[in-house]
């Protein structure tokens, strides 16, 4: 199971975030009556979804040995589309057949948290007092 641990204390929108052994720091930008500390909620959903695909689509390249220099993963969430939706760009540095590139787009369609944004996942809230 994945644990996160969110905490908001004096700081107006700043929220320090605990994932396993690694803390960092969530934040508006100042736009936004934040101090710009860290990325922004929206952000962190898409960074969450671009490090999978970066990494699912290594790992892919590793196993069937394709010589892939490195992957580049742009994301871009239109949230005033109708319906609002992810926008993703794949960059796959090497010397790719087209049907293993066809292959990577596919793949990366079935990474775990592509399926999970796209699977609509439940959120089940509760108060503890």
């Amino acid at each position: 199971m994945t644990q996160v641990q969110a905490r908001i204390d004096g700081v107006d929108y700043a929220v320090t975030l605990n994932a396993g052994r690694h803390a960092f720091t969530a934040d508006e930008p100042q736009a936004r009556g934040g101090q710009d500390a860290g990325p922004a909620p929206y952000d962190l959903v898409l960074a969450g979804l671009g490090a999978c695909t970066a990494m699912t689509l290594r790992m892919y390249a590793q196993r069937k040995q394709l010589p892939v220099r490195s992957v580049q993963v742009d994301l871009r969430f239109d949230k005033t589309a109708t319906p609002p939706h992810i926008e993703r760009v794949l960059t796959i540095e090497g010397d790719l057949t087209p049907e293993q590139r066809a292959r990577m787009l596919e793949i990366a369609e079935k990474t775990p948290v592509t399926l999970t944004l796209k699977s609509g996942t439940a959120i089940h809230t509760e108060l503890r007092a």
